[in-house]
């Protein structure tokens, strides 16, 4: 007999690389199933690649964490909404008023003249690692690359880095205090209004004195407002690509001929073919991106009715064969444009190119400066991040 409550979600992992075998069946069988949440809600659990699309383009699905119903992740969630909200729970029109005043900062062009930057961070890290034998590549590597960059684009003082890698730990420690996660994220928000006010006085050439010069002198913005935009960047702007950066080296591991093919530039688009097919292979979003029904709705023949939750399973609709030829394997040279690992339509990653950047200047001075790379520990010693909102290790022992 089925269970009328309804599969718990999110399942737990059986292979450390892959989503939960139990949502990929999902996916397979083609099925929309209704899953039990953590509270008690049950929203309907979308894993097809198009199915996911729909969900997060559709303008009858709201963002709001606010609304009643709304399947939130876990309670530390709820400390998103105790502060001025971010860009990730607005909804249009407000959504893409605020979006369109800092947009052009986050071009293609203006990430590109962030490579060099990024290329001289990774090889300082790298050059303090060769001293050695031995590091643990999460913090000899992975957080200074992300924070370093993160810090200078958003002009946040470098000396604050533990600080702000500590309190985003706590935001994201998915069986936390929800007290202590509203805490952590007022204070971060306390923190970068007063950073907003000094760069008013004193502005140099970074994005929060730009941002504050164009908008908080005409009124389109106030400092309330501009410090939850650099929190938002900063927060996801580093936990998500330190991340990745950690976790895909750790597949290259596991790939030992694509990590040789890496470092030896026989294909100028391999590396960028590579950040893609990472990024969609990984998705270290793990628990879905979730939103309610404002209006009936029909995705892919199924209705979902006003004030109904959904989740658009990106890590499984990823992997989904009918849209990406590799499917579960990891496979660099199937270009896997077109995955949903920065999400999809209004509310999709800003920062991506910069992300892209960075994990193409990593990945290649890795794989061409330490080609003898290999973890120092037991595979089964590795722990991974299956208590946080955003998958990783939490650390990675590794020699050469």
């Amino acid at each position: 007999m089925s269970d009328p409550v309804g599969p718990h979600y999110p399942m737990a992992r059986q292979c450390p690389f892959a989503p939960p075998q139990e949502v990929t069946d999902v996916r397979e069988a083609g099925s929309v199933p209704r899953v039990t949440l953590w509270n008690g809600v049950r929203p309907w659990l979308f894993t097809r690649y198009e199915d996911a699309r729909t969900v997060l383009s559709d303008p009858r699905f709201s963002a709001d964490k606010s609304r009643p119903g709304y399947p939130l992740s876990s309670a530390v969630a709820l400390a998103e909404t105790s502060v001025e909200p971010t860009l990730l729970v607005m909804d249009n029109p407000r959504h893409d008023a605020v979006r369109r005043l800092v947009l052009g900062e986050f071009t293609v062009r203006r990430a590109e003249l962030w490579r060099p930057a990024v290329r001289a961070v990774a090889e300082e890290c790298l050059d303090r690692m060769a001293k050695g034998t031995e590091a643990e590549l999460v913090a000899d590597l992975a957080l200074p690359v992300a924070l370093t960059v993160i810090c200078e684009f958003l002009g946040v003082p470098f000396e604050d880095r533990e600080l702000f890698r500590e309190l985003t730990h706590t935001m994201n420690l998915v069986a936390g205090s929800t007290d202590s996660a509203a805490a952590a994220r007022q204070a971060l928000q306390d923190y970068l209004e007063d950073l907003v006010a000094a760069r008013e006085l004193r502005p140099q050439d970074d994005f929060i004195s730009r941002t504050a010069a164009r908008h908080l002198a005409d009124g389109t913005m106030d400092r309330r407002q501009l410090a939850a935009m650099a929190l938002l960047l900063l927060t996801a702007g580093h936990d998500t690509t330190a991340n990745m950066i950690s976790l895909g080296v750790l597949t290259l591991l596991r790939h030992p001929r694509h990590f040789a093919a890496l470092g030896s530039d026989e294909d100028p688009r391999l590396l960028a073919d590579t950040v893609e097919e990472m990024l969609r292979h990984l998705t270290v979003v793990q628990r879905g991106i979730r939103r309610i029904a404002v209006e009936d709705v029909e995705v892919g023949g199924h209705l979902v009715r006003a004030g109904e939750g959904v989740i658009a399973a990106i890590n499984v609709a990823n992997r989904d064969p009918e849209r990406f030829t590799a499917g579960e394997e990891f496979d660099p040279r199937a270009r896997a444009h077109g995955h949903l690992a920065f999400g999809y339509g209004p509310h999709q990653c800003m920062g991506q190119s910069l992300a892209r950047v960075e994990l193409q200047e990593v990945y290649a001075a890795v794989a061409r400066r330490m080609p003898t790379l290999r973890v120092a520990v037991p595979a089964e010693e590795i722990r991974f991040k299956s208590d946080m909102a955003v998958y990783g290790v939490h650390a990675l022992p590794v020699t050469w």
